[in-house]
């Protein structure tokens, strides 16, 4: 039970925004599992080997028999065998087939119970560190993101600070802060804590998964400032019904505006956001002037990427199963990152010759610091194929911390995980 509280704890706090786009929930609180058992432990194969699922369905621990279930197998997103219908006359279904290129191989199972559906699921890699990325990296992408970060800097910084006494510690400050970002009135808000004691301190920019909402602020230690920032140019400490309101209205779906244009596209403003965020944290009479990382999930594990890729200011990052790579994968017959822009659609006339300008795989070409990065194979809102497409081509340190079994959701572990690699830089 303390396991599955500090679960619930960790997803609230850290991951629930990201969730708000497309839910995945985690396999357990649940008195029926199906489960779908890959036969290598490391859920990894060669190209052609074949792959045996093992399917069981479970009721209180126990094996129940002469369950229906629906299933689909095949390339994550592309399955290429689908049945329905099928019982397991002795709890037990086995299911082989393999993948020839390299990619993730996903059969997802459907059994019903006592009237109602619960599902399972299981995906492993083939030859998973060929995987590379399908969008193209534009020739003058570096020239446009230094001419766009170099106008967004000739706008003032402007920074502003409010206490928030409630929200303050023995040890730390906590503040909600702004400054402006691209263009005069255009401001980045959040929620910035500093240590009391006097000295000078090193930095962690949180960056934050998909959504609207409020933030409360994030601690990486008393003796670490930390800036968790919204993107969306409104102010962080607001009741929740505002947000909603936004969401549901002229924010609904802000991740596809402007697709064709990369001058206005939305990301344009957050990426430059991100990095007059780190313009922030120079200023700051507590910061060293020279540590500074990123760290952040979904959305916010490709913000970690993006920020590292454009700013050599930041020193290292860590990104949980970051959304937004290789947009182009569907045009490709293959699994694309979130938001899956073309997984149901074909391009519009100069789509993917823009969303290559904030295509996370391009900015991973460029990434030099050590990074820490974490994800699992069962993630159906951030495929693991387009991850990977990202991860495969950054040229710095790297370390990938694997929880095979996960989707969209962390263990506890991982989280503790993450504050290990930070706390090792930190330390040096």
């Amino acid at each position: 039970m303390k396991r599955i509280l500090l679960h619930v704890c960790f997803l609230m706090v850290f991951l629930l925004p990201a969730l708000q786009v497309e839910a995945q929930n985690p396999p357990y609180h649940s008195v029926v599992t199906v489960m779908v058992s890959p036969d290598r432990t490391d859920w990894k194969y060669s190209s052609g080997q074949p792959a045996t699922f093992t399917i069981q369905v479970f009721k209180n621990e126990n094996l129940l028999k002469d369950v229906v279930v629906d299933y689909e197998l095949g390339p994550e997103y592309f399955p290429t065998e689908k049945k329905e219908n099928v019982l397991l006359k002795d709890g037990k279904l086995t299911l082989k087939s393999s993948m020839k290129v390299p990619g993730f191989l996903r059969c997802r199972v459907v059994a019903r119970v006592d009237g109602r559906n619960y599902e399972g699921l299981a995906t492993v890699a083939y030859d998973e560190s060929r995987i590379q990325p399908t969008t193209k990296d534009p020739a003058d992408f570096d020239t446009f993101w230094k001419n766009t970060i170099e106008e967004a800097r000739k706008v003032k910084l402007d920074p502003k600070m409010v206490l928030i006494p409630e929200r303050c510690t023995e040890a730390l400050h906590v503040y909600h802060v702004s400054f402006q970002n691209e263009k005069q009135g255009s401001r980045i808000y959040g929620i910035l804590t500093t240590p009391k004691k006097p000295g000078k301190y090193p930095a962690i920019l949180q960056v934050p998964g998909a959504g609207i909402r409020p933030y409360q602020g994030s601690s990486y230690g008393d003796d670490v400032i930390c800036l968790e920032i919204g993107i969306h140019g409104i102010p962080v400490n607001q009741p929740q019904d505002i947000y909603n309101n936004l969401n549901d209205g002229p924010l609904s779906g802000y991740f596809f505006f402007n697709m064709n244009d990369r001058d206005a596209h939305y990301y344009k403003r957050v990426y430059s956001g991100c990095v007059r965020a780190v313009d922030f944290i120079y200023q700051l009479p507590e910061f060293d002037g020279q540590t500074v990382g990123v760290t952040g999930g979904s959305q916010g594990g490709a913000l970690s990427i993006v920020t590292a890729g454009l700013d050599p200011r930041i020193k290292f990052l860590a990104a949980f199963y970051p959304a937004m790579c290789d947009y182009a994968g569907y045009l490709n017959n293959r699994a694309g990152g979130w938001p899956h822009y073309f997984q149901n659609r074909k391009p519009a006339a100069n789509e993917v010759e823009t969303l290559a300008y904030f295509d996370v795989v391009n900015f991973a070409r460029r990434v030099q610091v050590p990074g820490w990065y974490c994800w699992g194979y069962n993630d159906v809102v951030c495929p693991p194929t387009s991850m990977y497409a990202a991860y495969n081509v950054i040229p710095g340190e790297k370390e990938l911390d694997l929880y095979l079994e996960t989707g969209h959701w962390t263990f506890p572990e991982q989280h503790i995980a993450q504050r290990a690699f930070i706390n090792k830089i930190l330390n040096k």
